[in-house]
């Protein structure tokens, strides 16, 4: 059986206690997302300096893909969080489209504690044996991190914004009303309601009342998961709180669109909704004073 962490003959490569190559961080897809569709947007490296960095965390060393315009400083920063299949290929190049852009993006893996995400055959294998056992609280503990981490690498803290996909889309209505720096946030998809746990005591309707920052959602109304019942409750929510930030926060909803319609790796990819969201996406941390 291989050791945990055994080089592999391909340099930069290495096995995990599973078995299975390792690769540098957003340098491939995550296995449960296989089959990968041709559509897939690839953004180059042009200017950027880009690839992974390590942020310690809680006694923790946290793998991270950073990118951002080479050279610069004081550049704003934008988290970038993952869908449940970690910073794979397509997290890295939604990085280099906001480095692009000039935004110090970063995205840390915050399942890396858990295991690999990338290594799992199976979306359900994945659920049970990774995503499951995550609490938000270290989540959020992380993402504190990560934020120290590009102030102290050429990050501009007071415009500062967050974004996030499916899982990551809840964990940005999380973390605007955890961190006060947030100036903006834009959530993807991301789960509003549900029964609390021990993992995950709060969802994002029940912090309507503390958020720091406006949330923008970008939602689909063909979505059976995050059912337009559920967008309205948060709606409503968001309405009746006396939070400024919350009377702020928007919903665009994509008529036609299911869930992940911006994952252009995927068949669930609509091409003129992810273009008009993330131009939405843009035009919201720029109205926020973030760019």
């Amino acid at each position: 059986m291989l050791k945990p962490e055994v080089e592999s003959l391909v340099p930069g490569q290495t096995f995990d206690r599973r078995g299975f190559v390792k690769t540098a961080l957003g340098s491939a897809f995550a296995a449960a997302a296989l089959p990968v569709m041709a559509q897939a947007i690839k953004t180059d490296f042009a200017g950027l300096t880009a690839g992974e960095v390590t942020i310690p965390s809680g006694g923790f060393n946290m793998p991270a893909y950073r990118a951002q315009p080479e050279a610069k400083k004081n550049l704003p920063v934008v988290l970038v969080v993952s869908e449940i299949f970690g910073v794979h290929e397509h997290i890295a190049d939604v990085c280099r489209r906001f480095a692009k852009l000039g935004y110090l993006a970063i995205a840390p893996e915050l399942f890396a504690r858990q295991g690999d995400p990338q290594s799992f055959g199976t979306i359900q294998e994945l659920q049970a044996r990774v995503i499951s056992r995550v609490p938000d609280e270290q989540v959020m503990g992380d993402l504190d991190a990560t934020t120290s981490w590009a102030g102290a690498n050429g990050g501009d803290l007071s415009r500062l914004a967050i974004t996030g996909f499916c899982w990551g889309g809840r964990m940005t209505w999380l973390y605007a009303a955890h961190n006060l720096r947030v100036r903006a946030a834009v959530a993807w998809y991301g789960q509003l309601v549900g029964e609390p746990t021990p993992l995950k005591p709060k969802n994002p309707i029940d912090l309507v009342g503390q958020l720091h920052a406006p949330v923008l959602g970008l939602y689909g109304g063909k979505d059976t998961g995050i059912t337009q019942e559920q967008v309205e409750k948060m709606k409503a929510a968001l309405a009746a709180s006396s939070d400024p930030e919350a009377k702020a926060s928007r919903f665009v909803v994509y008529p036609d669109a299911g869930h992940a319609f911006h994952a252009d790796y995927r068949p669930s990819y609509r091409e003129a909704d992810a273009r008009d969201g993330w131009q939405k996406c843009i035009d919201w941390l720029r109205q926020h004073g973030v760019a």
